[in-house]
């Protein structure tokens, strides 16, 4: 399942995000969406977890949790249109 991470403090990098969703199983991939011109974070990654399950535990637990100030929004993907 893909997993889109939002209001995320600009200073929170890949492998602090990956540590975390691991808390709750497998993850495959963790991408921070940066700024093509300044190369600055955006605010928001994607994730992918192969467990529906974990991913949803994920999203309960996760969703609205407080970290590096900034409280996340932590919700299933939508695909792209």
């Amino acid at each position: 399942m893909n997993l889109y991470i939002g209001n995320l403090n600009y200073r929170v990098k890949e492998p602090e995000l990956r540590q975390i969703l691991e808390e709750y199983g497998v993850v495959d991939s963790v991408r921070i969406i940066v700024d093509r011109d300044t190369k600055r974070s955006k605010g928001f990654a994607f994730a992918e977890m192969p467990s529906e399950d974990e991913a949803r535990r994920a999203i309960e637990e996760l969703n609205q949790a407080e970290y590096e100030g900034r409280q996340m929004i932590v919700r299933e993907a939508l695909p792209r249109a």
